[in-house]
């Protein structure tokens, strides 16, 4: 058992710019729980804002801010004062954002969201690509996963996944009847309003040489976009075959 029930293992919030870790669990402190940063370090103050600077309390996801300076915060570009002030200080007047979303439970808790660009906006409920792509891969037959939000009429985005089965390699995989029981499982994990409008069962995903899923090309692919740039692909081929079976 990780931590031979002696150490404990913590979730942390923290980005290159911060310096520091910012959000932590606090053994001996807190209750922890697996996949919450949970509280702010001491000295440290953070919010969780709507679009329009409310915080939202524990009712839903929003954006996550840093409200007071801190000790190790970043305090420039090097000869780019303009790019400072517009990447990390303009969303929210005098509070620090660096485009990371996240919740609060009911014990304030945070919980992580991922970055904003990896965030749909779903009706109203801010939905993490990484939440239903983990609720995805909790599924015994699936061995990969990516996630993306697409333009939707009716819901302003829609959850859009793309799936590698563990099974589908030795084709006894039932495309209909997985679709369904993966829409349905993700729908248990996280709730209804997750649940996929499209979910394509692929033999693989469109990778960087450094093994990064590009859910960007998905993303075109899902919008029904032309594909944008291929170069950093390790394999283009993947991404024609995803784009000849989806469109």
């Amino acid at each position: 058992v990780i931590g031979g029930n002696n150490c404990p293992i913590v979730d942390t919030w923290w980005q290159t710019e911060t310096g520091a870790i910012m959000i932590s669990a606090l053994p001996g402190i807190t209750t922890t729980k697996p996949g919450s940063a949970q509280v702010p370090i001491p000295g440290i103050t953070v919010e969780v804002l709507d679009d329009n600077c409310v915080p939202v309390g524990s009712s839903g996801g929003g954006l996550l801010v840093i409200t007071e300076p801190w000790p190790s915060m970043l305090r420039g570009i090097w000869k780019d004062p303009e790019r400072y002030t517009e990447t990390y200080w303009s969303t929210f007047d005098g509070k620090y954002f660096a485009g990371d979303g996240a919740h609060l439970d009911a014990d304030n808790d945070v919980w992580l969201l991922g970055r904003v660009d990896d965030v749909m906006n779903v009706s109203g409920h801010r939905l993490s690509t990484m939440e239903i792509e983990s609720a995805l891969v909790s599924n015994q037959a699936v061995a990969e996963s990516a996630v993306v939000g697409a333009a939707d009429e009716t819901t302003g985005q829609a959850v859009v996944a793309f799936v590698v089965l563990k099974k589908r390699a030795a084709g006894v995989a039932n495309p209909e009847d997985d679709i369904a029981a993966l829409k349905a499982h993700v729908v248990k994990e996280i709730g209804a309003i997750a649940r996929p409008r499209d979910i394509y069962l692929v033999d693989d995903l469109p990778k960087t040489r450094s093994g990064k899923i590009m859910r960007r090309l998905l993303r075109d692919i899902a919008e029904g976009r032309e594909i944008g740039d291929t170069t950093t692909l390790l394999d283009t081929s993947v991404i024609r075959l995803i784009d000849g079976q989806v469109n």
